[in-house]
């Protein structure tokens, strides 16, 4: 079995994408499309991979709503591969309760959040118990804090800079930025780089070569190669694919005098140890 870990994976059964994140979908890719990634399609997609983090998502605002019951469900039939992450609406006043409870007793392993898709500005201060909860569980924050195609989303809520606050106030709470915080990258790597807890994911980058490839020379020049952790999107991009976007890095720079990203920096994005940097395991 290789040793790669995807980081940023998702779960989607019959009716989790609806209202306005699926009619987005539709505008985008076209009437027929229909996202779904049931936990055997999952279970067929890691084959050959060594683990993945698999999200639920409760942004009833936008229609994307994955319970954390399905997904612990899922996670709990190979537990020592998959490692499922709550997601809690931080608008709820329930929130903090049902994301301990997520954590307690569906032995779920971290918290998804996504300002664009459940309209919520990270760095109110009503929101920070929620994280303060994260950092007292030990558990991790992956972040949606960039930008999507979902009308109804608050954009002005998902630059990476959102994140600096909460850093600060909690500075032993593991966070990621998702996609590298697309199209703010510069910005998602100065907050990575300044917080020693921050790390952030390469997935469906893939899906836009110019922008990785500066993605990841940004990422080398100032010096956060390190703190980057791969993962794919799937069902949006598959391991695979972004694996094999990840080793053609450097094609748009040949023949030209444009930089290099180092291949053995490339190999070491595929093979980190996420489970260990999050403490998963």
């Amino acid at each position: 079995m290789s040793r790669i870990f995807d980081c940023h994976t998702h779960l989607f059964g019959p009716g989790m994408v609806k209202g306005p994140t699926d009619a987005a979908i539709k505008r985008a890719w076209g009437s027929s499309m229909n996202i779904e990634a049931t936990p055997e399609q999952h279970r067929v997609h890691m084959e050959g991979y060594s683990g993945a983090i698999v999200l639920a998502m409760a942004a009833h605002a936008t229609g994307l709503v994955v319970p954390n019951e399905y997904v612990a469900e899922y996670c709990a039939s190979d537990p020592d591969r998959l490692f499922g992450f709550a997601s809690v609406d931080p608008n709820d006043p329930n929130g903090v309760a049902e994301f301990e409870t997520a954590i307690r007793e569906l032995n779920l392993k971290g918290l998804k959040l996504g300002p664009i898709y459940q309209n919520f500005y990270p760095d109110a201060k009503e929101h920070f118990a929620l994280y303060a909860k994260a950092q007292e569980l030990n558990v991790p924050i992956l972040w949606h804090q960039g930008t999507s195609f979902v009308p109804e989303g608050y954009l002005d809520a998902s630059r990476p800079a959102m994140l600096d606050p909460i850093a600060r106030a909690f500075p032993n709470l593991k966070m990621i930025v998702a996609h590298m915080g697309h199209p703010w990258i510069d910005e998602c790597i100065s907050v990575v780089r300044k917080h020693p807890n921050m790390y952030m994911d390469v997935s469906a980058l893939g899906s836009r070569p110019w922008q990785f490839y500066n993605a990841l020379v940004s990422a080398v020049e100032y010096g956060v190669q390190d703190k980057i952790l791969f993962g794919s999107d799937y069902p949006f991009f598959t391991t695979g694919k972004m694996i094999d976007s990840l080793r053609a890095i450097n094609h748009l720079a040949e023949g030209t005098n444009l930089p290099r990203v180092p291949e053995e920096f490339v190999e070491a994005i595929i093979h980190r140890d996420t489970p260990g940097i999050l403490g998963l395991a």
